[in-house]
């Protein structure tokens, strides 16, 4: 049986096979629902081995509902990494993945057309996991207060995202799927799902895109709105 890097090429089909099946499932389902385009830009700034400074800068939605931008910077912190970690890791750029545990404390300023503007503060936690077939496993958890026109609001994000590089001669992509679910204070349950794949694409040794497709089912508001989106993320490290 052909093996790539000592794992059996089935995993490796196999793996493919649930990301083409998640992205078939995810175009049946788009219909003729709201589409859009999400850009996005995060750098990075290692200030030590376990702290990093970040920015991010993007096009999001906000409960189904277009929103203009999120803007703000984050302090991140680190566990020591982990050996298996780091070499199931070794072609991702962002260290945070070779860490047991990564923790994050920021703000976001999000501007909404014809709503007032949201502060917002963030907390979040990132453990990772090893599996077989070197795929990485990440739970990601996001607590987020938000701060608008006196009025406060919180909600919790949880996003399980599996992902395994591939070696395609000297380049190395790295594909994922991932799920992620919203409780929203606002709406008193868990309003938003959203199902996405894509792949991480490195260019060069301080630059790396993120190309996806997302499709977000919102049951706050009712109607249900969904939205299907194709996003890309410039992810800077330094």
């Amino acid at each position: 049986m052909m093996r790539e890097n000592g794992v059996p090429m089935v995993q490796v089909r196999n793996f493919l096979l649930s990301l083409l099946l998640t992205n078939a499932v995810l175009a049946l389902s788009a219909g003729a629902q709201t589409t859009g385009f999400l850009p996005e830009v995060v750098l990075y700034r290692n200030l030590r081995s376990d702290l990093r400074l970040e920015f991010q800068a993007k096009d999001t939605r906000e409960n189904g509902d277009p929103t203009e931008a999120e803007v703000g910077p984050s302090l991140d912190l680190f566990l020591k990494p982990l050996l298996r970690l780091k070499r199931i890791t070794l072609y991702d750029l962002d260290r945070a993945k070779a860490r047991e545990l990564a923790l994050s404390f920021g703000y976001r300023y999000v501007p909404t057309p014809g709503t007032p503007a949201v502060n917002r503060v963030i907390l979040q936690a990132q453990p990772n996991l090893p599996i077989k077939g070197k795929l990485l496993l990440s739970d990601y958890s996001r607590g987020e207060l938000n701060f608008s026109n006196g009025a406060l609001s919180w909600r919790y994000r949880n996003r399980l995202t599996v992902e395994r590089a591939l070696t395609i001669h000297s380049y190395h992509p790295i594909p994922y799927a991932s799920s992620e679910f919203y409780y929203d204070s606002n709406y008193r349950k868990w309003s938003s799902t959203e199902l996405s794949s894509g792949a991480l694409l490195p260019v060069g040794k301080h630059a790396q895109f993120d190309l996806y497709y997302e499709h977000e089912n919102n049951t706050g508001k009712k109607p249900n709105q969904q939205v299907n989106a194709v996003g890309l993320v410039l992810n800077l490290y330094f």
